[in-house]
């Protein structure tokens, strides 16, 4: 830079003052140089995508339905013994609800479903009668089917007859069976209630259900609520062998 001595001209002041400007802008332009330039400047995040958020909460599996129980298997060709009832039962009520109509062609069965059709099979006589299942029954041993008066009118029956049974379709019913073990029937209640006392509820729940007979009201005991008949034909070797029976019957209680 040019320096200027004391006392000189206002040239030499002039050439100074050029001089400075020249070093101010040269220095201005220097920073300007040193900028980032637009092009490297990262562009902003981009807004996030709903198919980039990670949700708040994990979607949760969609539970699978329960598979129901199966229905308890139906033996096909049972063969045993066929006795039939009519009066006093005639207008009472059946364990199915309807009322028993003693000339209808209806039969009691212990374990089938209600509605169940069913052909009876007469091997004395060869003779053959359908019937419809609406009752509970027969609880003597040895029987299989109960029919009604006029079932067993039209099949020759005058007492029991030797039969083979004969399903033609199940009832409407898709509910799966539950099974209970009777193991008594009482004409007194008190004894029915200290036979519940007694089995408590070691073996299940147990229900006392009152009975019309005709020489009576009879109340019987039941035990159990099984899934199945044999898990109920289980229970009633278990009550057996307990000697809290002498003699037991599986029964469908629905």
């Amino acid at each position: 830079m040019t320096k200027c001595e004391p006392g000189g001209s206002w040239r030499c002041a002039l050439q100074m003052s050029a001089a400075v400007v020249l070093v101010l802008f040269a220095t201005g332009c220097l920073h300007r140089h040193k900028t980032t330039p637009a092009s490297r400047v990262p562009p902003p995040a981009p807004a996030p995508t709903s198919a980039g958020r990670v949700p708040a909460t994990p979607p949760q599996p969609t539970p699978t339905p329960a598979t129901p129980a199966p229905a308890a298997p139906i033996v096909q060709g049972e063969r045993g013994i066929a006795s039939w009832y009519g009066y006093p039962y005639h207008g009472r009520a059946t364990s199915s609800g309807e009322i028993y109509n003693m000339y209808a062609m209806t039969a009691a069965h212990r374990t089938l479903p209600f509605g169940t059709e069913v052909r009876v099979h007469d091997l004395e006589n060869g003779r053959d009668v359908t019937v419809r299942i609406n009752d509970r029954g027969p609880f003597v041993e040895g029987r299989i089917i109960d029919l009604s008066y006029a079932a067993a009118q039209a099949m020759g029956m005058n007492g029991v007859a030797q039969v083979w049974l004969e399903l033609l379709g199940l009832g409407p019913t898709t509910v799966p069976g539950i099974f209970a073990v009777q193991i008594g029937a009482f004409s007194d209640r008190h004894n029915a209630e200290r036979l519940k006392a007694l089995l408590g509820t070691q073996y299940g729940p147990v229900i006392i259900q009152a009975y019309e007979r005709a020489d009576g009201t009879f109340y019987r005991v039941r035990v159990g609520s099984e899934s199945s008949e044999d898990a109920a034909r289980q229970l009633a070797q278990k009550l057996l062998a307990a000697n809290l029976a002498v003699e037991t019957f599986v029964v469908r209680m629905n």
